[in-house]
């Protein structure tokens, strides 16, 4: 079976919302005009884009990125490995940066019981937390910012359910106050 890895940029109160400086949002930004960048908190950027064998989004995500992404050269190994898009409403895939459009959390399921290696799910908050309600996350990559930004989208739902445990497999605190987390989700 294959890993589904959630990666977020996420604030102290769980806002993963505009971290990049994406419209619309209040705060927008807020990984780099509110936090001095320190490279180094970066590195799990580069590793996860060698380590991860499918790209897995929400719609509005994939939309986002889509016209963005295939001109980066940050991005070249996303860019090269295959996407997936979950999502009721999208009529066609971007020709730009093609990729795989999955209807249900069902049909996630059962990518993930396909061979190869890890899925990565970038952004896409409204399809993250209804992955790790479904039990579907097995593997979080967490840069937690020392931000306090009050309302924004979350990572976690607010859905009341049993706990999720997670075990903390890698972790490293930077100069800036970012926090790396690397959680298993514990079954």
């Amino acid at each position: 079976m294959r890993t589904l890895i959630v990666t977020a940029f996420v604030s102290l109160d769980g806002v993963m919302e505009g971290p990049g400086g994406e419209p619309g949002y209040r705060n927008s930004g807020w990984t780099f005009k509110d936090v001095e960048f320190d490279p180094a908190a970066y590195e799990i950027k580069g590793r996860e884009q060698e380590e991860t064998a499918a790209l897995l989004l929400g719609r509005t995500s994939y939309e986002a990125f889509a016209p963005v992404w295939p001109t980066m050269d940050d991005f070249a190994g996303y860019n090269a490995m295959p996407r997936y898009v979950v999502s009721t409403t999208l009529e066609s895939e971007d020709a730009r940066w093609p990729a795989t459009v999955l209807r249900s959390l069902d049909d996630v399921a059962a990518l993930k019981e396909t061979e190869g290696g890890p899925i990565a799910v970038h952004g896409s908050a409204t399809l993250g937390r209804s992955l790790a309600d479904a039990g579907l996350v097995d593997r979080y990559h967490l840069l937690t910012f020392p931000l306090l930004l009050g309302a924004g989208k979350r990572l976690f739902s607010d859905a009341d359910k049993d706990a999720t445990k997670l075990r903390l497999v890698e972790y490293e605190a930077f100069g800036n106050g970012v926090q790396k987390q690397i959680l298993d989700v514990v079954r």
